[in-house]
């Protein structure tokens, strides 16, 4: 891929693209709100498929039943969003042992065979909200993935916070050193630090959410329950992440968030990232616009027109 080809691919695409979405849909409350939006994003995203992610948390027993939770949870939310049309793929059933031996799944499988129909200048969008092992099984399986695809991934921490040991990366740093280290056009939203401004309140979930719709009451009443079973009579915001990295492709005139091309920073298996001027660009996001995305939000999932 020439590098002018490459800035190309990490600017926000213009018209409709193809999109597949890999997601630890159980792990939290905030991958819920990220399929809803992509679902209600159909003038620009053709949603072609979604993956089920392995994770493991207190919500899951380990990566594989994570992975299942997820996959049940993919077919709940597209159940209430009227879209079970959608074709849904289990993930992997654990962590890469290795940066050169991939997991094979029916996600990695289904993704490895579906960039084949893509090319470096009309590629495959793959967003990312969970722990990344499926894309990077999908790149190890066929090199055609790195050319064909553009992997938006919500993952690490900003380069400033001082670590990069977040959830979705420390689960599997040799998968995230994959997706990152093999050239394939990169974008990464980073959780604390910048997306970390991404929040909602109870009190806003209440007005703009709840009794709008079937869907709009279930995302406020999982995001409330969520919240309320360790701050219960507190003030409490919730971080909803996962939103980010589906609006990265909806960012037309920087609307939603602002990025910059910088030279891929590896992590390490220390938890730290690796600074080299000399590797491949990547779009980093370094601000996101709170306000104005949640009104494009709450607007297509509760599919009422603000002011």
């Amino acid at each position: 891929m020439t590098i002018e080809q490459r800035i190309r691919n990490l600017s926000v695409p213009a018209g409709p693209v193809d999109v597949v979405l890999d997601t630890d849909a159980y792990n939290e409350i905030d991958d819920q709100f990220a399929i809803a939006y992509l679902l209600r994003s159909k003038e620009k995203l053709n949603v072609k498929a979604m993956y089920a992610a392995p994770f493991h948390n207190r919500n899951s027993e380990g990566p594989e039943d994570g992975m299942e939770k997820s996959y049940d949870e993919l077919q709940k939310i597209l159940k209430l969003a009227g879209e079970t049309d959608v074709p849904t793929f289990r993930g992997s059933r654990g962590y890469l042992p290795d940066e050169k031996t991939p997991l094979v799944s029916d996600a990695a499988e289904d993704l490895a065979r579906r960039a084949e129909a893509y090319s470096p200048e009309n590629p495959l969008y793959v967003v990312a909200i969970g722990a990344i092992t499926n894309v990077a099984s999908a790149l190890l399986l066929n090199p055609a993935v790195k050319e064909n695809t553009v992997v938006v991934w919500l993952g690490g921490h900003s380069l400033e916070y001082g670590d990069c040991a977040e959830f979705n990366l420390f689960q599997d740093v040799a998968a995230a050193r994959v997706v990152m280290g093999c050239g394939v056009p990169f974008v990464q939203l980073p959780c604390m630090g910048v997306v970390s401004s991404f929040t909602i309140s109870k009190p806003e979930l209440d007005y703009w959410f709840r009794g709008k719709s079937e869907l709009g009451t279930y995302l406020a009443e999982n995001t409330c329950r969520a919240a309320e079973s360790y701050a219960k009579g507190r003030p409490w915001t919730r971080v909803i992440w996962d939103v980010t990295a589906v609006a990265w492709l909806l960012n037309e005139e920087d609307r939603f968030m602002k990025s910059r091309l910088i030279p891929t920073s590896l992590p390490s298996y220390a938890n730290r990232y690796e600074i080299d001027p000399n590797r491949n660009l990547m779009r980093y996001v370094y601000f996101i616009k709170r306000d104005a995305l949640w009104k494009d939000v709450i607007e297509k999932i509760t599919e009422t027109k603000l002011p």
